[in-house]
């Protein structure tokens, strides 16, 4: 078992004490993502930003490590700032070893200050003592002469020590440059740490270590995520951007009433993700019941407003002719009508003043919209036998019947993707035949469709809606229209394609492959990037699914549910 690795203490340099947001308002030409949002992380504490995709996370970090700007807002933040997210940090042209030495560049001069202080003292500099007691003191806060051994335990946990060290950086795969750019901002170990989606392509170990680092980090810890038991280990506050019921006339009207998450505010947490779970469904249950009830009384108050202008009777003359009784009935009338119009459009002034936004539509995935299989004889309808492929793929068999339901796992590198690229390769139409080795069979008819690990490139200037009919031909998406799915929100379907976030275009690829659903389905980590909601409702589909299903994931909690059959790809057995 590797020595246990921590973290860098935080800076003790003036300045703010903890992280923090103040009013934060951001808004792009089609849409408003994040309106009056405000949080503080203090140091040692590990807070998690959650919502729907599109609600607005990758926006805050963003602006929080200053590569974006509010457009009203301020930020605080202690010391240095880092941010692992999606786009590597470092020239794609380094090697691995010219990457590791950047990030422990500050590390090294450290202890070399330290050594030029102590020279300086030896030639009786003045001032050289304090100078050298001030060296010395950063160089062990921040573990200087451990910087060796950090970047070996890192590499080793990420998955990174079969990768050759002098190899290009645009030569490693999507998940390997994600663990090094990981690998790089743990080590350079800034005061203030944002993560977005640190554990999309991390293995078991990788993830156990992250969580070890996380919980000994001295500085405030601010991250996003989708991974649920990663959630629950690491995070102290959850930091949900999804929308809260605040009154209607505090936003300016329901704008954004469709969006699944439009970032109004925030709503902080402190608990478990299973606890909030259960919270939140209770919340959203009071919020609708709210409105409803607002809703109906509104329509009673304007009802009243409108027509209740008299009282009584006004065509009954009074018993008496006498002039003086005429006029005192119908002053008495006008005024009791007054005073209840009155107080009826008082009381609907206050209400409408104070009413709730609409509750956003929930996005419910709805599955594939047709059936598949029909046509499809008995049997297996895919068979692989010791395929592999060099350098990425160890020998491999297996069956697939109509009905499969199979979950495929293993560490970083055992070959996860790389299986469930050469099953759909078969599936594209390419000759029954070899696979770099083995072979590789389908039955006659029979229909392969792959959601890969990450966004497929796409046209971005397009809008969502006319991709969506290239992508599945203008009959189909006439046939199953991309709202139907239940994977994006109205409000979404016309901006341009590169305008949406990761887990969007996730969501838009998964809509492509189901519009007209494969007779194998395969979902390489399809718990990355997607939004806790629609991940829950995606795996609750997956039994229900007319064909089979062939599912590569590193997610726990989807493996510790996992309900049909398995095969595990185990390390070290690369061809």
């Amino acid at each position: 078992m590797p020595a246990p690795l921590s973290s860098l203490p935080a800076s003790t340099a003036s300045g703010p004490a903890h992280l923090r947001v103040d009013g934060i308002s951001r808004s792009f030409p089609d849409r408003r993502v994040l309106t009056d949002v405000s949080l503080v992380v203090s140091s040692g504490e590990r807070a998690c930003l959650i919502g729907e995709n599109g609600s607005g996370k990758s926006t805050l970090l963003r602006i929080i490590a200053g590569l974006d700007r509010p457009d009203t807002g301020t930020v605080q933040v202690p010391g240095t700032v880092g941010l692992h997210h999606q786009e590597p940090p470092f020239d794609p042209r380094l090697s691995i070893t010219q990457v590791l030495a950047e990030a422990t560049a500050p590390l090294r001069a450290l202890a070399a200050r330290v050594e030029a202080e102590a020279a300086a003292l030896a030639d009786e500099d003045p001032g050289a003592g304090a100078r050298l007691d001030a060296a010395l003191e950063s160089a062990r806060r921040h573990r200087a002469w451990d910087t060796e051994h950090r970047t070996d335990r890192l590499v080793q946990g990420l998955g990174l020590t079969s990768v050759p060290r002098d190899r290009p950086v645009a030569d490693l795969s999507g998940g390997q440059r994600s663990r090094l750019s990981l690998a790089w901002m743990l080590l350079r170990s800034p005061d203030t740490l944002l993560l977005d989606e640190p554990t999309n392509h991390l293995d078991d170990e990788g993830t156990e270590l992250l969580v070890e680092l996380l919980r000994g980090w001295a500085g405030p810890v601010l991250l996003a995520s989708h991974d649920r038991a990663f959630l629950d280990e690491a995070g102290t506050t959850l930091l949900d951007l999804d929308p809260a019921p605040m009154p209607r006339a505090g936003i300016g009207g329901d704008t954004d009433a469709d969006s699944p998450g439009s970032g109004f505010g925030l709503t902080r947490f402190t608990g478990s993700y299973s606890a909030y779970l259960q919270q939140r469904r209770d919340d959203r249950r009071r919020w609708v019941h709210r409105y409803r009830e607002e809703q109906e009384e509104l329509h009673r108050l304007r009802t009243r407003v409108r027509t209740d202008q008299q009282v009584g009777h006004a065509d009954r003359a009074p018993r008496t002719e006498a002039r003086a009784s005429r006029k005192f009935y119908s002053d008495r009338n006008a005024t009791v009508v007054a005073r209840r119009v009155n107080d009826a459009a008082t009381a609907l002034e206050r209400l409408e003043a104070a009413q709730v936004r609409q509750p956003p539509a929930r996005l419910r995935f709805r599955g594939p919209p047709g059936s598949v299989g029909r046509t499809i004889p008995p049997g297996p309808v895919l068979t692989a036998d010791r395929i592999g492929v060099h350098g990425r793929l160890g020998e491999v068999s297996l069956t697939v019947s109509r009905r499969t339901r199979l979950l495929v796992t293993g560490a970083n590198g055992s070959g996860k993707s790389t299986l469930l690229e050469v099953l759909a390769g078969a599936g594209r139409g390419l000759p029954t035949g070899t696979a770099a080795g083995g072979v590789l069979t389908v039955a006659p008819g029979v229909r392969v469709g792959l959601l890969s690990q990450e966004p497929l490139p796409r046209p971005s200037a397009r809008s969502v809606r006319q991709e969506y009919a290239v992508a599945v031909g203008q009959e189909q998406a006439s046939r199953h229209p991309l709202a139907d799915h239940g994977l994006l929100a109205e409000r979404d379907l016309d901006r341009r394609v590169g305008d949406l976030s990761v887990g969007q275009r996730r969501r838009l690829d998964l809509a492509v492959i189901l519009a007209d659903p494969p007779d194998v389905l395969l979902l390489d980590e399809p718990t990355n990037h997607l939004s806790l909601l629609l991940v829950s409702e995606l795996e609750l589909s997956l039994p229900d699914y007319p064909g089979a299903v062939v599912v590569a994931s590193h997610d726990r909690w989807l493996r510790e549910d996992w309900h049909g059959e398995r095969l595990h790809l185990p390390e070290g057995t690369l061809g």
